[in-house]
């Protein structure tokens, strides 16, 4: 697999945007939710690098299952996510691809009557969006490839890499995606799963 992000460089980023989180909520009621389970290690790192008063809440959303790699109907569980009324709330999501996972979840979370919701992502993909949302915290710009490690799989492998790398196309078990059908070789690293 191809290292997009290597451990430094993403800690380095996570440290910057917590100094930057603590400045604009400080002396303010702050509920951090974390979107699981890609942004678990990302919310993490980041809770612990915030020097200011701060609540955690997670909830579940997926919009990828399995060995899928495009994006399908999306799943919300906001049954973990405490109360949020009277608290301003900062939603944490690893990645924001088409925009739809994190629109749908701000307009669950204002109806649970926050004094106000802005948006987190450690990663945002190029050329992916599809609905007009801006992040208000954004970690790094990538390109359009489908990426695993610190937190974020395929088919719930690779989520403890602490790097984040592209999923190479015989990773995914695409050998038809990957070129040359002798590169995809059963046995040999990056050989398709089904092969083993």
């Amino acid at each position: 697999m191809r290292t997009i992000l290597t451990e430094p460089q993403i800690l380095d980023r996570v440290a910057e945007l917590a100094q930057q989180i603590a400045a604009d909520y400080q002396s303010r009621p702050l509920t951090i939710v974390g979107v699981l389970t890609g942004s678990l290690i990302f919310l993490a790192d980041l809770t612990r690098r915030l020097t200011i008063p701060h609540r955690i809440g997670v909830l579940q959303a997926s919009s990828y299952r399995g060995r899928s790699t495009q994006p399908g109907d999306l799943r919300v569980n906001v049954e973990l996510v405490p109360d949020l009324q009277g608290r301003h709330v900062l939603l944490v999501d690893d990645i924001l691809d088409t925009g739809q996972t994190i629109a749908s979840l701000v307009r669950q979370i204002e109806e649970l009557d926050p004094l106000s919701v802005r948006t987190l992502v450690l990663l945002r993909k190029q050329n992916r969006q599809s609905v007009p949302i801006a992040p208000d915290y954004s970690g790094f710009v990538i390109p359009d490839v489908f990426v695993v490690g610190y937190g974020m799989d395929f088919n719930d492998d690779y989520r403890h890499i602490p790097y984040l790398a592209e999923l190479d196309a015989c990773d995914i078990g695409d050998a038809s995606a990957a070129g040359p059908a002798s590169r995809c070789k059963p046995g040999l690293p990056g050989a398709p799963r089904s092969a083993r």
